[in-house]
Order: structure tokens, then sequence, then C-alpha cells
């Protein structure tokens, strides 16, 4: 059977068309879906509902002014800048909630000795005191910059600096 019979037989809702058409085009449109969702299940998702979409928008098809391939792959890559620009997709490619993280760290003391893997350390001893301080709280035991704040008794913004300015050096020290 050539296209523009399965098109017309598509149009008028036949099923062994719509298998046909779903046969010859689902891998192009998964593939285009893919590369704008980057996720195969939702690909999948998405796909289904472009073959959907496309069976009941059938009559809107016109040979005239395009082939049934272009008109089927801007359905699906509209579907899938729709499924990108929607909230729950957008949720679901956030960060997961440090709640999750609760119990993996005990305590802020445990990780001297598990994050020295790289012999950082070793840089971190010839810093000056100021910096060691704040490089210990921040990387070494795990304290976020406001606990460090209140550790050392000094403004979020000066640890914020001094963070920096310490990094900066350790880096400094590094490559030379």
């Amino acid at each position: 059977m050539e296209l523009d019979q399965l098109v017309e037989k598509f149009k008028q809702k036949d099923e062994k068309a719509f298998e046909k058409l779903y046969n010859m085009y689902s891998d192009s449109m998964h593939g285009v879906i893919y590369n704008i969702v980057r996720d195969h299940d939702i690909a999948q998702e998405v796909m289904q509902d472009v073959f959907i979409k496309a069976w009941h928008k059938a009559d809107s098809y016109s040979s005239k002014k395009g082939r049934f391939f272009t008109w089927i792959l801007n359905i699906a890559r509209n579907a899938a800048i729709d499924k990108t620009r929607s909230k729950a997709f957008k949720n679901s490619k956030q960060n997961l909630n440090s709640d999750f993280f609760v119990d993996i760290i005990e305590g802020n003391e445990n990780l001297d000795d598990k994050t020295d893997a790289i012999g950082i350390k070793k840089f971190v001893g010839k810093l000056a005191e100021k910096c060691k301080a704040v490089i210990e709280l921040l990387y070494f035991k795990g304290y976020t910059q406001s606990e460090a704040s209140e550790a050392l008794d000094m403004p979020i913004g000066t640890i914020k600096t001094r963070n920096r300015n310490c990094i900066q050096e350790l880096r400094n020290m590094v490559l030379n």
C-alpha cells in the first residue's frame, strides 16, 4: 500500500493504517522526542501521546501543505517542547530534597579522614590559620557557611570572602 493510501485510511480511522504508520515512524519520532526531553521513558510516553493526538486530528492533515512525516514530526516536536515546559517535568529534574540525605552523614566530625583521598590536607596545612579554620569547617567537616559563621563567631560575609580567597590560594599552590 502506498503512503498516500495509508494516510487516507489513517484519516478515515483505519486501525491497520494506524498500526503501519506507527511502525514506520515510531523510531524516528522517539529519536526526535528523546533529543528534546533526554529521558527514554518520558520520550516513549510523549511519542504515544503524539500518535493519539495525530489519530484524533488526522482530518487536519493536508498533503498540499506538506508530507505526513513532517506533519507528525511537528506534532512530536511541539509535544516534547510542551513536556519540558510543564511543571511536572521541571519538578522531576530538580535536585532531591536534602531530607533524603539526613542519615548519610552522622555528624560533622566524621568527615576528616574520609575527605582527604586526593591529599588536599597537606596544602591546607600550608595556609594561614584564618584560612585553615574556614576551609576545615566548610570542606572537611561539612559545615554550611551559616554554621561556620556561628562556630567561628564571624559575619557570614567574612566567611564567604575568606572561603573564596582561601580557595584561590589553594588553587595557586596546587598549580605551582
